[in-house]
């Protein structure tokens, strides 16, 4: 992916590191809408599920632990894969404490959801951690990616959490060679690993006058470590969304 040529500073095209939203009603749709801008989706990575013999090789055995800590789909959905890939039945009484109530209705599609015991937090691990606690004699599972954040285990490890890592999946670039040739006035990316597959698929990548937005304090360092231009970031008081972030941005670049 080359930088924009154009040489105006208005924004009228993003593409955004993300999927793209299941339904037309998201807030990228009601800003293309109101500033007339075209809006692509494109996903930097994706997870790939670990092989059930790479698997073996972490001598992890599913049926020694009574309960599992969810922190995405991803997790649940490559959780019941390698189970049944490995022919283990998911004993009825497993406990399962999920990071969100959607990752925990999210249950529904593998386990009948009245009918297990299924836990909660609110979006983060600080409130799951709470309840956690609160079975502390427990052996957790907990699966998660090659590539995953230290705060889980930190904190897991701060409370003398009983608990193994699974990698059940791993995070890895797409192939984006055929935006060789595309170019966006503003690309936005929400992790590290999105900074990391432009650079993997665009080597020789030049930023120019193409704007670049991150969300988190992790992408914004990723940016600015590799050698970009920060030009829109988010959360931070006032916007603390992507959208918004993006808009505020829009509104002062399209003034003229």
């Amino acid at each position: 992916m080359a930088a924009a040529k154009n040489t105006e500073l208005k924004v009228k095209s993003i593409l955004v590191t993300q999927p793209k939203p299941e339904t037309d009603k998201s807030p990228y749709a009601d800003l293309a809408k109101k500033h007339s801008l075209k809006i692509d989706f494109r996903e930097f990575i994706h997870v790939e599920g670990v092989a059930s013999q790479d698997f073996r090789q972490q001598r992890v055995n599913i049926n020694d632990y009574n309960a599992i800590i969810l922190t995405s789909r991803n997790a649940v959905d490559h959780f019941f894969r390698m189970c049944t890939e490995m022919r283990v039945t998911v004993p009825d009484s497993l406990k399962y404490f999920c990071i969100s109530e959607s990752t925990a209705f999210y249950l529904q599609k593998y386990v009948q959801y009245r009918k297990r015991k299924i836990f909660h937090g609110k979006a983060t691990i600080n409130d799951l951690i709470e309840i956690i606690r609160k079975h502390k004699d427990d052996k957790f599972l907990y699966p998660c990616t090659d590539v995953h954040k230290e705060d889980i285990p930190e904190i897991l490890d701060k409370f003398k959490i009983n608990y193994t890592k699974a990698i059940l999946y791993r995070t890895v670039c797409s192939d984006l060679s055929d935006l060789a040739e595309v170019y966006y006035d503003i690309i936005v990316f929400f992790s590290p690993s999105g900074i990391t597959s432009l650079f993997k698929n665009f080597p020789k990548f030049k930023q120019n006058k193409t704007r670049i937005a991150a969300f988190g304090p992790a992408t914004a360092k990723a940016v600015e470590e590799a050698g970009l231009r920060l030009d829109i970031h988010a959360p931070k008081q006032g916007t603390p969304s992507m959208t918004m972030a993006i808009e505020e941005y829009v509104k002062k670049a399209n003034k003229k």
